[in-house]
């Protein structure tokens, strides 16, 4: 798992974070999400950091990039996503913590699936 965050330099608060976890051969990355703090969403800040896990991604050798989300569609749209199987991210990303959780909890069923080639 990889998760970075953004931090205020004057007060350290964080305002922003992003992370992925990747498949056992490296080849493809599950995006766990974008958070941005309410007050600053729409500045551009979640944008630039899904840009930058999808660049740590390249740079580690991923060539697919998934996620899940319900309700982010058009945000992921705009970084290149389109609609995908939720059972090909189930198989590409099978040891993921994610997809592991959501299969065992039966939330796997009711989610969205997202995906870009890197």
């Amino acid at each position: 798992m990889h998760l970075w965050v953004s931090r205020d330099e004057t007060t350290g608060r964080i305002f922003a974070t992003t992370g992925y976890e990747s498949s056992e051969d490296g080849s493809h990355v599950l995006i766990r999400s974008v958070a941005v703090d309410p007050e600053l969403r729409g500045t551009g800040i979640g944008l630039e950091l899904a840009q930058f896990a999808l660049e740590r991604a390249v740079e580690a050798g991923a060539k697919q990039a998934w996620l899940f989300s319900r309700r982010s569609g058009p945000f992921w749209q705009k970084v290149g996503f389109t609609s995908a199987d939720k059972r090909d991210l189930a198989v590409a990303l099978a040891s993921t913590h994610q997809v592991q959780l959501f299969a065992r909890t039966g939330q796997l069923g009711r989610e969205v699936a997202w995906s870009r080639q890197l």
